[in-house]
């Protein structure tokens, strides 16, 4: 397995190339440098050599230096680092606390466990959590705009890191249309009380794409165009909204507790421990954003100190925001009368506060925009790190000179969400939901086994053999646990055993030697807190049924095919170049 090439050149260079050349570039050789592309005859050679390259790039690992140092140079310009943990703690509240937890709330306190919601939104907040540790300690490490794809690059190679962000990153751009669209509901229910109030019918499209939605378009260009205009500006506009969004939430929590009833909690399991994990399940999703912020980190001031007490700590105050709020809601109300709807604005009216639902959906219009806000910032940095691989054309990786923010990239995941959101409508686009979430979560939990087990050169043959052992069994009996309950299995001798080989795993894992320890701050635990959330995110995965797996078994296909055709020829004449030689060639 071999690293990335690194570039000598000192960082006083980052900006020589813009010194001579517009920001605005449109030749052929900004988008397709590499010597594959550069005539029909050099890619019909290269599509030639796809297996052996293939094979070349398979198990490739890039370097922590490569992508502190080359990988960035593709930028052209660095990016500013101007965000502190302040910062980052309201960009995390902003991203994560949405409309989501109006909803669901509501919807699984009905019909999913009860009372016992609180417990569901307790278990999923751990698992969160868990994935957050993980995360922290690689942006600590990696500093870089691309988060989860740099950690899985430098770990797990070139294939799966591509696979696994292109999934995400789909993800993401779906999830913003499904964004736009429901802020321009939300808007029109308060407005007209009619969802459609603001769309336009043509009846002569298909069902589903028939209601074409401007508003929603408006919200995903302003909110990008905000967020194209510089990070510092879009972080003070997330936090004056997120702490006026805080003063709501305590508002909502004081009237629950005031009004409640004890009684009201019982029963407390009325659809037992099924409809609790269940429930967990869907509740998860309100938790999901945090890994938008990771990707803030290359525009950091001090990782070291600012990731993880933004990340952790963001987590762990919503974390307990959202089981007050569940718990509130279960008192004020009895769980059979929960209107799963509108929950908590229909339990502001029964104690006489109909105004209350106002200032409801004005906090769930906030959510929703500071998640616009803050998905922005992510998707772009996401896609300006894929960009830096070659594995997208690498003018997508540019970085404006003056707003130090990579426009080109917020460009591409603005139009594609504004046309989505334009023409599809929410039914559709929940469809498509967040399988790769959870998978990218898990994967980066194997990947930082994997950075302090297996190190280049260091790892014996044995040791990496021992690792791989005991890691299968991780991986394999966290499955057979989802396996096993999502067939509707509940004898306890199943669990048992599957357990029990977690166990054997994971000890196995904790006696043998770290080859590598954190610099600066690191997950505790190691390596039960890592493989306790790979079998989270793998049980989880298990719940949400067969379409979430066939999509995302399609949408691989589709970006493996990309990856033969392009990514893979590129990324390899990118590995393959002499030093420093291709970086700038177009533009001498």
């Amino acid at each position: 397995m071999e690293a990335q090439p690194q570039d000598s050149r000192s960082d006083e260079l980052v900006d020589e190339p813009n010194q001579q050349r517009s920001y605005w570039r449109w030749r052929k050789q900004d988008f397709f440098p590499e010597f594959s592309f550069q005539s029909f005859s050099s890619y019909k050679s290269a599509l030639a050599a796809t297996c052996p390259r293939l094979a070349d790039r398979l198990l490739s690992r890039s370097s922590d230096a490569y992508e502190l140092d080359a990988g960035r140079r593709e930028s052209g310009n660095p990016m500013r680092r101007c965000l502190t943990w302040w910062d980052l703690l309201w960009l995390s509240f902003g991203s994560v606390v949405g409309s989501g937890v109006f909803v669901i709330t509501g919807q699984e306190a009905r019909i999913g466990a009860g009372p016992a919601v609180v417990l569901s939104y307790a278990i999923s907040g751990i698992s969160a959590l868990l994935s957050v540790l993980c995360y922290a300690e690689f942006g600590v490490e990696i500093p870089v705009a691309g988060g989860s794809f740099s950690y899985l690059r430098v770990e797990l190679g070139d294939f799966i890191a591509f696979i696994a962000a292109g999934n995400i990153l789909l993800e993401a751009i779906v999830g913003a249309a499904g964004l736009g669209r429901s802020w321009s509901s939300y808007l029109a229910s308060l407005v007209k009380n009619d969802s459609d109030y603001f769309r336009i019918r043509v009846d002569s499209f298909a069902k589903g794409f028939d209601l074409l939605d401007p508003v929603a378009v408006a919200v995903l260009l302003v909110a990008n165009g905000i967020a194209m205009s510089g990070t510092k500006r879009t972080s003070w506009l997330n936090s004056i909204a997120s702490i006026v969004t805080v003063f709501v939430i305590v508002f909502i929590i004081v009237v629950g507790f005031t009004h409640s009833k004890s009684s009201n909690l019982v029963p407390f399991f009325p659809y037992g421990a099924k409809g609790v994990v269940q429930s967990a399940a869907v509740v998860y999703w309100s938790y999901t954003g945090f890994d938008m912020v990771a990707n803030m980190a290359e525009e950091t001031e001090k990782p070291s100190r600012d990731i993880p007490i933004g990340l952790v700590g963001s987590m762990s105050m919503i974390t307990v925001v959202y089981c007050l709020m569940a718990l509130a809601l279960t008192m004020m109300v009895k769980y059979t009368e929960i209107d799963a709807n509108a929950a908590y604005s229909v339990a502001f009216a029964q104690i006489g506060m109909k105004w209350a639902k106002y200032l409801v959906g004005i906090c769930a219009l906030k959510g929703m925009t500071t998640s616009l806000l803050v998905g922005s910032l992510g998707q772009a940095r996401y896609t300006t790190q894929i960009a830096r691989s070659h594995m997208i054309p690498p003018w997508f990786a540019l970085v404006h000179p003056k707003t130090r923010t990579p426009i080109n990239a917020t460009l591409l995941v603005t139009i594609l969400s504004a046309i989505i959101s334009f023409f599809t409508s929410l039914d559709v686009l929940s469809s498509v939901f967040s399988f790769a979430t959870l998978f990218i979560f898990m994967l980066v939990a194997v990947a930082l086994l994997v950075r302090r087990y297996c190190v280049k050169d260091v790892t014996p043959e044995t040791g990496l053999l021992k690792f791989l052992g005991f890691l299968f069994l991780i991986i394999a009996s966290s499955i057979g646990v989802s396996a096993l309950w999502n067939s509707g299995v509940r004898g306890w001798i199943g669990y048992t055993v599957t357990g029990v080989i977690w166990f054997i795993g994971t000890l196995g894992l904790a006696l043998l030697p770290k080859y590598r320890v954190p610099k600066v701050w690191g997950v505790p635990l190691v390596p039960w807190l890592p493989s306790f959330s790979i079998a989270m995110n793998l049980f989880l995965i298990g719940s949400l049924g067969y379409v979430a797996f066939l999509r995302f078994i399609i949408c691989t296909v589709v970006m493996l095919l990309y990856y033969l055709f392009v990514g893979l020829h590129a990324t390899y004449d990118v590995a393959h170049q002499p030093m420093g030689e291709a970086k700038f060639e177009g533009e001498r």
